[in-house]
């Protein structure tokens, strides 16, 4: 084996140890990981070694992110070299402000651009609600948008000139609309990826956990298409660096008295002080607060163990 047997591919789909790969002319075959480990994600550029009517995933070449949660089982990947995370939520029903703040916690520290996406902005009276809940959002200064994907055309006119160009990963809970935004965006895209999976598995898979589509026939935009999530542990985040990637809090940490301050209980805390100051502009919600150290408690737990 050689380097210049090798060929450059970039993995377009993941079916547990089974990888799409498509080639450098947009030919798409099916590869497998050398070893037993499963390293790759969608995202991933690789070399790959033809076998056949297949092919092996010799390498994985170096990443700029990878966008991931991790809790005391396991490490769930989701996608690499991503330029931003567009998260879709819905007005109804109620999403979860811990699970959006785990999210965009992960894509902080990944160095990944978030975009907030409230969905079902016909519903008027519940739309309202979620808008309004989303203000500390929108003062920390993340992209929120308001979307209606009931009318497709003004679905992609709204998110045309955000995805453009990029690599976006699509992430919500089940029942925000993401299979109406993917369809949307690229239609009958996920009855292509229902028919592979199927042929692919054969009925002995589990259906494909991530997804890649091209929206323009140039392939400069990108949606990456990831399952519903329910938990979305972050035990890969120190507790002493949780406040770093919460843009409302990051501020205060340097006016505390002590470097190695939790921001729990420490008299002279620049963070504790901020909270719900009602006469100062970078104020941090109680609601926020409340999650920070939730999610501190949490990740200081895990590590006794």
């Amino acid at each position: 084996m050689t380097q210049t047997q090798r060929a450059p591919g970039l993995i377009v789909a993941n079916y547990g140890r089974h990888f799409l790969v498509e080639n450098a002319v947009g030919v798409r075959l099916i590869c497998h990981s050398r070893g037993k480990k499963s390293q790759g994600v969608v995202g991933d550029r690789v070399l790959w070694l033809a076998s056949q009517d297949e092919g092996t995933i010799e390498k994985i070449e170096p990443r700029r992110n990878l966008f991931y949660r991790q809790d005391e089982v396991r490490t769930k990947m989701f996608a690499a070299n991503l330029d931003q995370v567009l998260i879709l939520i819905a007005a109804e029903p109620e999403f979860s402000s811990s699970q959006l703040s785990r999210a965009l916690i992960a894509a902080e520290e990944q160095h990944i651009t978030p975009i907030i996406a409230l969905n079902k902005s016909d519903l008027t009276e519940p739309f309202a609600r979620a808008w309004n809940w989303l203000a500390p959002y929108r003062h920390m200064g993340y992209d929120v948008l308001p979307l209606s994907l009931q009318d497709a055309e003004a679905g992609r006119a709204a998110l045309s000139s955000r995805l453009t160009g990029k690599t976006t990963l699509v992430l919500g809970p089940s029942g925000a609309g993401k299979s109406t935004l993917i369809n949307c965006l690229v239609p009958g895209a996920l009855v292509q990826t229902g028919e592979l999976s199927q042929a692919l598995s054969s009925g002995k898979h589990t259906t494909t956990s991530t997804t890649w589509y091209w929206v323009d026939t140039a392939k400069t935009t990108a949606l990456i298409d990831s399952p519903g999530f329910q938990e979305f542990g972050l035990n890969h985040i120190e507790p002493a660096q949780l406040a770093a990637y919460m843009p409302d809090l990051k501020p205060h940490v340097k006016n505390c008295k002590f470097y190695n301050c939790s921001h729990l209980h420490e008299p002279g805390c620049g963070v504790i002080s901020a909270v719900n100051s009602e006469d100062r502009p970078d104020s941090i919600s109680l609601n926020r607060y409340h999650i920070y150290s939730d999610l501190y408690a949490e990740l200081k737990q895990k590590r006794r163990y």
